[in-house]
């Protein structure tokens, strides 16, 4: 039986290491959020209005750790969950959509894309600075969010590469992956 000096000795003598890379994975069932949201494709074509019960994983990783870790789990959980708890139970509007006409007045929303019209309190409505409310566009808000909130809590030292997913549907995501 070998220890672990004995297996640190004989990957030193075989070849040194060059680069080494820590990742932190949180895929956790309780990180989820049901939205309501439409797609406009470039045809000019859109979706009917719908939902989902979107399901986010995040992947952080750097180079280097600190007392054994790269990050705590309970500190990105605690903040992945405030990030998502502000999507939830509300209709995802795309502000930097050029076709998508947003004027918020008297506690209501009313949004336009086409010759459709929908009103609705300003309360359910979560109108965010992305193009399209694809999962793609969602998963980069999200990661900016989080990323937001670790530096502020002094959390992201470490951190090289965030990475999250969404998924709108079993097997069906869009990710992103952010250098830092």
């Amino acid at each position: 039986m070998s220890t672990l000096e004995d297996h640190s000795a004989t990957a030193s003598a075989a070849k040194p290491i060059q680069d080494v890379s820590w990742s932190v994975r949180i895929a956790k069932e309780y990180h989820k959020f049901s939205a309501a949201h439409f797609m406009i494709f470039d045809d000019g074509t859109a979706e009917r209005l719908h939902g989902h019960n979107y399901r986010v994983e995040v992947e952080l990783h750097a180079t280097e750790e600190q007392g054994g870790v790269v990050i705590d789990f309970h500190v990105v959980k605690n903040a992945l969950r405030h990030v998502l708890e502000r999507l939830d139970e509300r209709m995802l509007l795309p502000r930097l959509h050029p076709e998508v006409r947003i004027q918020e007045e008297n506690g209501e929303v009313e949004f336009r894309y086409d010759d459709r019209r929908y009103v609705m309190p300003t309360a359910d409505v979560v109108v965010l600075p992305i193009t399209n409310s694809s999962s793609e566009q969602l998963a980069k808000w999200i990661a900016l969010e989080l990323l937001a909130a670790l530096r502020e809590s002094g959390n992201a030292d470490l951190l090289e590469r965030v990475q999250v997913s969404v998924e709108e549907t079993p097997g069906q995501r869009g990710a992103v992956s952010l250098g830092l």
